[in-house]
């Protein structure tokens, strides 16, 4: 059974480089189950996924604030989430999700940026496999699993476990703030 997230604004945070399922299958998981995804980005005008689909910015995230939008994904691909994590209003909006107690679902490599924002301590998530120490070494316990939830903290670890990663991120979207979420 789908959960309706009818009135929910989930931002999608992500720069060029990002892999491109892990982009438009959560999109389109957010946008059928009734919610307004909304792609902000460092950067203006068009972004670039590593297969080549091509999606326009929505919002600077210069511009943006967690308390704009009740959730956020955070899409993989190795360029996309290392350059994401060096930049400090990606890192900020990220941290203000954690603070605001707002679902956050995140997949591959996307979890990186989440060492910088530092939210990971004491969290059990999972990652693509090559990220496991740098989780660790945050603080976070790491898993292998399909998909891993953590009081609205939704992880998985590739694009083939997408199915899962978008029927969760729907359910932690559909359910709010959790008040165990923590930054």
């Amino acid at each position: 059974m789908t959960k309706n997230v009818d009135g929910k604004t989930v931002a999608f945070l992500l720069t060029d480089g990002f892999e491109d399922s892990e982009l438009t299958e959560p999109w389109k998981a957010v946008r059928e189950a009734g919610g307004t995804p909304v792609l902000v980005s460092p950067k203006s005008g068009g972004l670039l996924g590593k297969k080549g689909h091509q999606q326009a910015v929505d919002r600077l995230v210069a511009d943006s604030q967690a308390e704009s939008f009740d959730a956020l994904v955070l899409p993989g691909g190795v360029v996309n989430a290392d350059h994401l994590r060096m930049d400090d209003d990606a890192v900020d909006f990220v941290r203000g999700f954690f603070e605001q107690k707002k679902p956050v679902a995140v997949i591959c490599h996307g979890a990186w940026i989440m060492t910088d924002a530092d939210v990971v301590d004491g969290r059990t998530l999972t990652s693509y496999p090559s990220l496991r120490t740098d989780l660790v070494n945050a603080g976070a316990t790491w898993v292998d699993e399909e998909v891993c939830v953590d009081n609205g903290l939704v992880s998985s670890r590739t694009p083939d476990d997408l199915p899962a990663f978008c029927r969760k991120l729907v359910e932690e979207v559909a359910e709010g703030v959790h008040e165990r979420q923590h930054a």
